[in-house]
């Protein structure tokens, strides 16, 4: 039976106390119900006695009277005490005949008790009653006459009065008998249904839970070899039946537990093999490294962890629909030479590749399995998973086994969360050289822009400068081609001084990212180079922001006094720093100035401006120029603090 089964009424403990304890009661109301009607009976048969015996005082009475009426047959009053001694006995014969269950007064049902009771009455109604009745009425001679007679039926009388009375008393002595018999049955009830009850107590619960305690003490001791007998099908019989079953699992879990425990530990090693390839192709991918590096690396870590006797890692041309091979383990060169570039869908590798699967080749299952170059390098499986990079496929790595080898789907997850890692950290790569590469074309592009500005229009000038000394020395005109010689010569000067300067300004570097002792070194080198008097203040001690914004803030500072140099014929320059929440930087000198608006139409024709205003862009600063003739002109480069970024 199932320990959680619905017991029949009839096998419940809670049915079995209750029948018990009904059936007690049923046996104890019936002993005192018994008890009960013995002692009213022999009550009844006590006031029967005490009736039948007056009949002798009543009879004995009536004789004294009759005896008094037949000296004195004239006496009325002895006549009135006959009669009513008359009625007295007859109300005495009424009272046992019919009882009287109130007092009580009854005679015992006995026959021979009955049959007596009769015999005395008929006596009485038959002889006793009319001789006494004949002698009240009758004259004193026949009441002479009729008093032998009368006294010899009053001893037959009386004889059976007793006679009556001895069978009640009998009687009686039988039914006291059965009464003591009653109460000493219910004495014994008594004491053999405490000892019962005490019995079934001990059989219906407290046995049973004193072999449930024992068997829970050897439990905690350890001891799982213990059961339980099922001694019934009631609620004690469900426990035992449950303690059973729990003993048989503990006994099972400790028999077992070196074994789980040793799953277990097995388990966490796993995982934490797992997580430390993890964490250590992680931190690897992470490291500066070319391409080879990358994928060297990374193969020859998930070969140690998978025990692989070959790999290699291959990339996706998608514009020509190749997969090239970067690096292999374990493989020969021949095989590497078949295989170095692959189409897609050719050979297995290709066909993962177009059908963007993870698959793992059983070689010995496959048709013709011979013809594979890997089964001729005699390997057994061979597996294809992919590098993605933000749901971008960048190429496979391959695991080769020269014995058959079969991978979970917790090992392929771990493996495609490796080929995620490996694809970031291509493409990280990538986009490192990307970004490098579009740096170097913007600095191409400021190079080129910086050279249009001051030595492609030096060059020209001095172009000019040699055709018209060219036309002069053909027309021999010696004058004025002595005067273009002077200017020849400054124009070549000029054009040294600004190559020496975009050099210089090329080279410019932050020491220690200090951009205040940075802008000191380009003042003090301007000033010694132009003899100009500039000044520098700054104020404010803001958060430092990164390489990159300080360079540009140093290049555009350098374009500014370049320009200075060329064009404003100044005689003082004032630097303003403000390095606060905001940082703001104002280059101001009092030079020839010029005109805005005009400078305005003409576009992009003015390099070196157009220079400060994309290097400006580039850190999101905003760039502002006031001049206008004979006014000089201010610089104002604003970095608010939205777009400072922390160094």
């Amino acid at each position: 039976m199932p320990f959680d089964a619905v017991l029949p009424a009839s096998s419940r403990l809670s049915s079995k106390i209750v029948g018990a304890l009904l059936g007690f009661l049923l046996l104890a109301l019936t002993a005192i119900g018994a008890t009960l009607y013995l002692s009213w009976q022999l009550e009844g048969s006590s006031a029967a006695i005490n009736e039948a015996g007056t009949l002798r005082m009543h009879s004995y009475r009536l004789s004294m009277l009759l005896s008094r009426l037949s000296g004195d047959p004239a006496d009325s009053g002895m006549r009135q005490s006959v009669e009513e001694e008359l009625q007295a006995i007859d109300a005495t014969f009424s009272r046992l005949d019919k009882g009287d269950p109130q007092r009580p007064l009854l005679l015992p049902p006995a026959a021979a008790i009955r049959a007596s009771f009769d015999d005395v009455s008929a006596r009485w109604q038959t002889s006793l009653r009319p001789l006494a009745t004949a002698m009240l009425i009758g004259t004193p001679d026949a009441v002479l006459a009729a008093w032998p007679r009368y006294q010899h039926e009053v001893e037959g009388f009386v004889h059976q009065a007793d006679q009556l009375v001895q069978s009640i008393e009998r009687d009686s002595e039988l039914r006291t008998f059965w009464l003591r018999s009653s109460q000493m049955t219910l004495i014994a009830l008594a004491v053999s249904g405490t000892v019962a009850m005490i019995y079934l107590m001990f059989m219906l619960i407290v046995n049973p839970v004193s072999k449930l305690q024992q068997g829970m003490k050897r439990m905690a001791s350890r001891d799982f070899d213990v059961r339980l007998a099922v001694e019934s099908r009631d609620e004690f019989g469900q426990l035992s039946q449950g303690f059973n079953k729990m003993a048989d699992r503990l006994q099972d879990l400790y028999a077992n537990l070196e074994e789980r425990v040793q799953i277990k530990t097995a388990a966490l090693a796993a995982q934490n093999q797992e997580l430390a390839l993890l964490y250590d192709s992680a931190a690897f991918l992470q490291l500066p490294q070319t391409l080879e590096c990358i994928c060297e690396g990374f193969l020859t870590r998930i070969r140690q962890y998978f025990d692989a006797d070959g790999g290699s890692v291959r990339v996706l041309d998608h514009r020509n629909s190749n997969v090239h091979l970067v690096v292999h383990q374990g493989i020969s060169d021949e095989l590497i030479e078949t295989e170095r570039c692959l189409k897609v869908g050719d050979c297995l590798c290709g066909e993962a590749v177009e059908k963007k699967i993870t698959v793992v080749h059983d070689l010995s299952k496959l048709d013709a399995p011979h013809r594979l170059p890997c089964h001729r390098e005699g390997f057994a499986t061979v597996s294809v998973f992919h590098i993605h990079a933000h749901q971008q496929h960048l190429g496979i790595f391959n695991l080769h086994f020269r014995k058959q080898k079969s991978f979970t789907e917790h090992e392929k997850a771990l493996l495609a969360t490796l080929g995620q890692l490996l694809g970031i950290a291509i493409e990280n790569l990538r986009l490192a050289n990307r970004e490098r590469e579009m740096a170097i074309s913007e600095e191409r592009n400021l190079v080129a822009q910086g050279l249009h500005d001051s030595i492609a229009q030096g060059l020209t000038f001095l172009n000019i400068q040699v055709q018209m000394l060219d036309d002069s020395l053909q027309a021999g005109k010696s004058e004025d081609a002595a005067a273009i010689v002077p200017a020849l010569r400054a124009g070549v000067q000029e054009s040294y001084e600004d190559v020496r300067e975009l050099l210089l300004n090329f080279r410019a570097r932050l020491a220690e990212d200090d951009l205040l002792g940075a802008l000191r070194s380009t003042v003090e080198k301007f000033r010694r180079q132009t003899g100009i008097d500039v000044e520098l203040y700054a104020e404010g001690n803001g958060a430092p922001f990164p390489r990159e914004q300080q360079l540009q803030v140093l290049f555009i500072v350098q374009e500014a006094l370049s320009n200075i140099r060329k064009h404003a014929a100044a005689t003082q320059v004032r630097l303003s720093l403000g390095d606060h929440q905001d940082f703001s930087l104002s280059i101001e000198d009092n030079g020839v100035g010029f005109d805005a608006q005009a400078l305005a139409q003409k576009g992009e024709g003015h390099v070196g401006l157009n220079i400060m205003r994309e290097r400006a862009q580039r850190i999101g600063a905003e760039l502002a120029i006031s001049s206008s003739p004979g006014q000089g002109t201010k610089v104002l480069l604003r970095l608010l603090q939205q777009q400072r970024r922390a160094a």
